[in-house]
């Protein structure tokens, strides 16, 4: 027929490569012209794919029967290595894959063997499963013989892992009802509970659980689905898991709890969910870090904000002894530094004057952020005119130190900015902090400072402020009572 290659680097001759590409277009005239002429209708292609292998993939059915009458090999495979589950795959298999059952009942009648597995060991109700073909998967299990519904692929996933991992519901929802081991594992340990988290495949999740799948199993790296849910940010399946009755506190292979990867992860609305579930903030990691530490060391203010409100161990220290606020400091954060001082310094005097309520003003209105309300403008400008004009250098640690911050408080605030004016910065950083103690507990700011400015020997500045402060028809509190 004076055949060339039809292109270089393939092994199909021009005439072999126009049948291949008829059997795809089910274009069954131009391959009985072929045939005519004395086409190798067994000719395969540089990766071992045959006519047949393309008409079945199609679903081309005229095409798959032409070629059955010719006799062609049906169980010929592949060597296709672009994707790994592809390898090795004959047309029988090629036709569950992509869900043509017609082609499907062509191959079996003609004598294919349906016990064929390809390269990957996947199965024809594991290809079926794959990709959600369920009158495939219906077929596969009620009318052939010898297919075990439990069989593994070389990574030991059932059809139900296969079918979990990629949000099939009908299909899995019948691998449920005829009956298989629902927490089976695969090679790493994952059931199929884990791999539908893992997707965030919702409906599928619920579809496990309500069958009984086992929500505290965990993988070999001791992973549960609450921590793939976690790390995902998939707040739906993590509330059908709590209300499952999931273990919210399990670790894993790095000691790390759901709470800590939702941290790590940037995941507020986790984090809250967390909270709500009343899960441990202060478990430690393999590192010793704490919930808290993590938002410290990466600069998460909101999310250490809801820690800090909900109420910590702010001594914990991680491996190399630093405690949160250490850690935040080197970090760095600023503005997270001031919140875990106004927490612990919360703590403090919640302890001794209030009892946890949550109906009171406090539990509402709690923060620990900066404060930018209009009520407090005109106290918060008297703090930036003091820390910056009037108070010696050394004086706002006199002041820090009667108003009884530690000394890890002190140096923290210390620990940004450095040189010989800084100590204006710091001091108005501390006084922000003492306001905000100040105002949560109802008290008088303006006599908590004459007291303070007193109680460090500058009486003077204490008098002019109560006369400033008196003289001001806008402050919100005069200090007639001084």
């Amino acid at each position: 027929m004076g055949d060339d290659l039809a292109s270089e680097g393939d092994t199909l001759l021009q005439s072999e490569k126009e049948f291949h590409d008829a059997a795809k277009r089910n274009d069954t005239a131009r391959m009985e012209e072929l045939i005519r002429r004395g086409v190798d209708i067994k000719a395969k292609n540089n990766t071992d794919r045959t006519a047949l292998h393309w008409a079945a993939g199609a679903g081309n059915v005229d095409a798959v029967r032409l070629l059955l009458d010719h006799d062609v090999p049906v169980d010929d495979e592949d060597s296709v290595q672009r994707r790994p589950l592809h390898f090795g795959m004959n047309a029988l298999l090629l036709s569950a894959w992509f869900g043509h059952l017609q082609v499907l009942h062509i191959l079996i009648s003609a004598g294919a063997k349906i016990s064929c597995v390809n390269r990957h060991g996947m199965n024809l109700l594991h290809c079926a499963a794959q990709r959600g073909h369920i009158q495939v998967m219906e077929f596969i299990i009620q009318d052939l013989e010898d297919v075990c519904v439990d069989e593994t692929d070389k990574e030991e996933n059932t059809a139900l892992h296969l079918a979990a991992k990629n949000g099939h519901f009908s299909v899995l929802e019948k691998i449920i009802d005829v009956g298989v081991d629902l927490d089976e594992k695969n090679l790493e340990g994952l059931t199929a509970l884990h791999l539908a988290a893992e997707g965030g495949h919702s409906h599928c999740v619920k579809l496990l659980v309500e069958a009984g799948a086992d929500v505290n199993a965990q993988t070999q790296k001791k992973m549960s689905c609450l921590h793939y849910a976690a790390l995902h940010g998939y707040e739906e399946i993590a509330r059908l898991l709590l209300d499952a009755g999931i273990h919210a506190d399990a670790l894993n292979h790095q000691n790390a709890s759901a709470t800590h990867i939702a941290v790590l992860q940037n995941f507020p609305a986790m984090v809250k969910l967390f909270i709500s579930a009343e899960c441990d903030l202060d478990i430690p990691d393999n590192r010793q870090q704490t919930s808290l530490h993590i938002a410290a060391e990466h600069g998460r203010q909101d999310i250490a904000e809801m820690i800090l409100i909900a109420g910590v161990n702010l001594k914990l220290t991680d491996k190399q002894g630093k405690t949160s606020l250490d850690v935040a400091a080197r970090g760095n954060h600023i503005n997270l530094v001031d919140m875990i001082i106004k927490a612990d310094r919360f703590y403090k005097w919640e302890k001794g004057n209030l009892n946890s309520d949550s109906s009171s003003w406090v539990a509402k209105h709690l923060t620990f952020k900066q404060d930018h309300r209009l009520e407090t403008q005109h106290i918060r400008s008297v703090m930036w005119r003091l820390a910056t004009k009037y108070l010696k250098p050394g004086e706002w640690k006199k002041l820090a130190h009667y108003w009884k911050f530690t000394d890890d408080h002190i140096r923290a605030i210390e620990q940004q900015w450095t040189g010989a004016k800084s100590y204006r910065e710091h001091g108005h950083r501390m006084l922000l902090i003492w306001l905000h103690g100040v105002i949560t507990a109802g008290e008088n700011p303006i006599k908590g400072l004459y007291e303070g400015l007193v109680g460090i020997g500058r009486r003077d500045l204490a008098e002019s402020i109560r006369k400033k402060a008196n003289a001001d028809s806008t402050s919100p509190r005069k200090c007639t009572a001084m």
